[in-house]
């Protein structure tokens, strides 16, 4: 009999888990589980979102570019250069270019370097070839600009027989183009293709 007090005794302090224990620890796990998948989609996609942001930063940037058309034609007095012209148009996809020389603000600035000079803002005009005469380059338009190489910014420099120069053409919003030239060995005409 004293075994079976014993073991009666020993039934009644032992404990098991009961139904609602385990569904408050079943709870708690997908509770947690939850926080965790919300941190981790949130996470995603801020994180896509930035990477849009900038996909978007890059495309602006390249979508005001423009492109050189035809060559560079130089004026000389037969033994230095006077004045480059080129022309102008929109790469494919682009936005518009402020070609205006006379605005004072986001307008294209061109700079000139040479062995001799470094200028940041040279002075230039622009002539419509094709477009509506409002020297914005747009779509479809094509537009000349010229450069005065004898202007006062370049003093007594010149620019004369082999000698290599190069223009930024810097827009105020999207990439710049860099047009850049050597002058042939001989300067004996008064119209000269820089190809």
């Amino acid at each position: 009999m004293k075994r079976l007090m014993d073991f009666v005794r020993r039934t009644r302090q032992e404990r098991g888990i009961t139904g609602l224990e385990t569904a408050i620890v079943l709870i708690a796990f997908v509770v947690v589980a939850s926080v965790f998948a919300f941190v981790v989609l949130s996470t995603g996609l801020f994180s896509s979102e930035r990477g849009k942001e900038t996909v978007y930063a890059g495309l602006a940037k390249t979508r005001g570019s423009m492109e050189l058309t035809g060559g560079v034609i130089a004026a000389s007095n037969t033994t230095n250069l006077t004045a480059l012209t080129f022309d102008l148009t929109l790469a494919a996809g682009g936005d518009s270019v402020n070609l205006n020389p006379n605005d004072t603000t986001n307008r294209t600035v061109i700079s000139f370097q040479d062995i001799n000079n470094s200028i940041a803002n040279v002075t230039y005009t622009t002539t419509v070839i094709t477009g509506d005469n409002d020297n914005l380059l747009e779509s479809g338009e094509l537009l000349e600009v010229s450069v005065d190489l004898t202007q006062p910014a370049f003093g007594s420099n010149t620019i004369t027989t082999n000698q290599t120069f190069s223009l930024e053409v810097k827009p105020p919003s999207g990439s710049y183009l860099v047009v850049q030239r050597t002058t042939p060995a001989s300067i004996n005409q008064s119209v000269i293709n820089l190809n």
